[in-house]
């Protein structure tokens, strides 16, 4: 079966990645071949700069949203590593994308760079895909309010809590992803039992505070309602890990080892330190209304 590529790194996949995915998308439902998406397994910057940037997603998350979201019927995950940071970019059209894979239909970004010091670009790629036969689709930028969308300027409003703008530009809210882990049950003891999320170091931090969220729990069709904690839980520990604390409103069941979703949708407060446990659950529950209020009132409409 010939593969449709849309070929990119995919952090976040933002409304811009979206426009790549979409067109492979129709064009493989339009020829009966297969939509795939090719991207890597960590980011070229870390090999070649040593950089290492926050991510918005790992590899696991961006390969769910892109099944999910656009309907990629395959991921590619190659490894990045010194073999193809060093492969000429010709290379790695022909003997990656053709010989390998079977491309017959590439989906590039305008500025998608590849293969040894980024000297594949757009027009190389567009020119030496048509030499060997292979359709190639170049995509312009998607802009929003004049500004240009990327996995950058949205690592930023990530980090800065503003997730009604991070889930505009992503085309859907910033998600947590993982498996329930057990806590010290402080919530419990409380009346708020949550499921905790260690966050991984490799991914950008939330702003910390409190959130309005939606959690999706593995094997149930619809999400539920609840707000999230992002910190360290200055009140009650010392030298915490950052952890999201989950709670569910009008839920009882345990789902500990579950692999879930939270989305993150409005941000209610900054993470404080309380004189007690009794200011602390004074807290939570004014948190609790004002999230209950926000999903009562629909909370922002997101896609």
């Amino acid at each position: 079966m010939d593969r449709h590529i849309a070929l990119g790194f995919f952090d976040g996949v933002h409304r811009g990645h979206g426009a790549l995915l979409s067109l492979t998308a129709r064009a493989a439902g339009e020829s009966g071949g297969k939509a795939c998406a090719l991207t890597f397994d960590a980011h070229p910057e870390a090999l070649i700069s040593g950089h290492r940037p926050p991510l918005l997603t790992g590899v696991m998350e961006r390969s769910d949203l892109m099944r999910r979201l656009y309907g990629m019927e395959e991921i590619i995950i190659l490894p990045f590593d010194e073999t193809l940071m060093r492969m000429p970019w010709d290379v790695f059209l022909r003997e990656v994308l053709e010989e390998r894979f079977g491309a017959s239909h590439i989906v590039a970004g305008h500025d998608f760079h590849f293969g040894y010091r980024g000297l594949g670009n757009a027009d190389n790629l567009r020119a030496g895909a048509e030499k060997r036969g292979i359709r190639c689709d170049i995509v312009p930028p998607v802009r929003l309010d004049g500004i240009t969308v990327s996995s950058t300027y949205i690592r930023g409003l990530v980090a800065q809590g503003d997730m009604e703008r991070a889930a505009r530009f992503l085309g859907h809210p910033h998600t947590l992803y993982g498996r329930v882990r057990s806590g010290q049950r402080i919530g419990s003891g409380m009346g708020f039992p949550t499921a905790n999320l260690p966050l991984r170091a490799e991914l950008v931090v939330p702003a910390k505070g409190v959130y309005v969220s939606r959690l999706h729990i593995e094997g149930e069709d619809a999400p539920r309602a609840s707000m999230t904690n992002v910190g360290v839980r200055p009140t009650v520990a010392l030298d915490s890990p950052v952890t999201a604390e989950t709670y569910i409103f009008d839920f009882d069941g345990s789902i500990y080892d579950k692999a879930v979703r939270v989305e993150l949708l409005t941000f209610l407060r900054p993470e404080r330190v309380f004189s007690g446990l009794e200011a602390l659950y004074g807290q939570i529950r004014k948190d609790a209304e004002a999230a209950r209020a926000a999903h009562g009132a629909g909370a922002p409409r997101l896609p």
